[in-house]
């Protein structure tokens, strides 16, 4: 066999190897060769902010553009439909958390995604206390002072959440029955347009994530009154826990984390695992999260499967024993 001859049949068994093989392998060794795509919640949001910082940091790591789009619809339900509809090739991604996975399932008869099934979890990121506060309109400047004005006059105290069934409802949900208030709930469809309701002064008070709230308590135009976990945060270490100002046993974390469709490649998901963790591990980070009260909380992905689970679990059970639903 000659030179030539030598050469063509190694071209065309090279040809041959490449077409043989699995497509999400051929998938996986170009990964990534084209932007990505970060599916948030409202803009403003816990997801939308911290999807938008992670995002920053991979397009830098990556070499290719992380774009974050923002759907908060039926409580970011139309969202996690969206990626768990997506091509399972590590280009469309969810910023998940503990409503689409484990709360909103519970709540909604037709979620029209299953979150255990759906998703292949990259990992967690971000774990850590929500923050209550009140509007600068309302005289309250402790816990005890807040649910004083409440007991004073019953359902007359309105306060707000971004939307119903979020984490930030059955968090207020559980403070005002652990309190034993009795106050009007006001939905709002997402964060953003729940902090902007507080600074009008259009609710007495709230809790959602410290990275949300910390900009406005800072520049003085809302009061902090507690942390929702069961230790103080470093970003505001003078702020008590709900537990200590009042509410003995008290304790909510909230939290975050990335996932894709189901059937991802283990490569790709095994590679944003890792430069996750990496983006994480830095200094910048860590005082990222510090000051807004929470931890990265890297998991691999199945430790974040299995945390998911968990969650999903216990909060089905708190869900069905209050009775609380959501009709659509």
């Amino acid at each position: 066999m000659n030179r030539i001859t030598r050469r063509h049949c190694l071209s065309v068994m090279a040809a041959a190897a490449t077409i043989a093989a699995p497509r999400w392998l051929r998938a996986a060794e170009a990964w990534p060769s084209r932007p990505l795509h970060i599916i948030a919640g409202g803009p403003g949001s816990v997801t939308d902010i911290r999807a938008r910082w992670l995002g920053d940091r991979l397009a830098a790591s990556l070499g290719q553009p992380v774009v974050v789009e923002n759907n908060a619809a039926a409580g970011g339900n139309l969202g996690a439909q969206q990626v768990a509809r997506s091509a399972a090739d590590g280009y469309t991604l969810l910023m998940i958390h503990q409503g689409t996975a484990t709360i909103n399932p519970h709540l909604y008869p037709k979620l029209g995604f299953d979150p255990l099934a759906d998703f292949a979890p990259i990992t967690r990121f971000g774990i850590g206390s929500l923050l209550l506060t009140v509007s600068s309109a309302l005289p309250a400047r402790s816990v005890k002072d807040l649910i004083a004005q409440a007991q004073a006059k019953p359902g007359a105290l309105s306060y707000g959440t971004p939307g119903i069934g979020t984490p930030p409802h059955l968090a207020s949900e559980l403070f005002t029955r652990m309190a034993g208030i009795e106050v009007t709930h006001v939905p709002f469809k997402g964060g953003g347009a729940l902090a902007t309701a507080m600074l009008g002064g259009h609710v007495g008070f709230s809790m959602d994530g410290l990275t949300v709230q910390l900009p406005f308590v800072r520049s003085g135009q809302l009061q902090a009154l507690a942390v929702t976990g069961a230790r103080r945060t470093t970003g505001l270490p003078d702020i008590p826990t709900i537990a200590e100002a009042g509410v003995p046993g008290y304790e909510f974390n909230g939290w975050t984390g990335l996932a894709a469709p189901a059937g991802t490649p283990k490569e790709v998901v095994a590679r944003l695992n890792a430069e996750i963790a990496k983006t994480a591990a830095t200094p910048e980070a860590r005082g990222w999260f510090d000051a807004g009260g929470a931890d990265a909380g890297i998991q691999s992905p199945e430790a974040f499967g299995e945390f998911i689970q968990a969650e999903y679990a216990k909060w089905g059970q708190v869900i069905r024993a209050a009775g609380i639903r959501i009709d659509g």
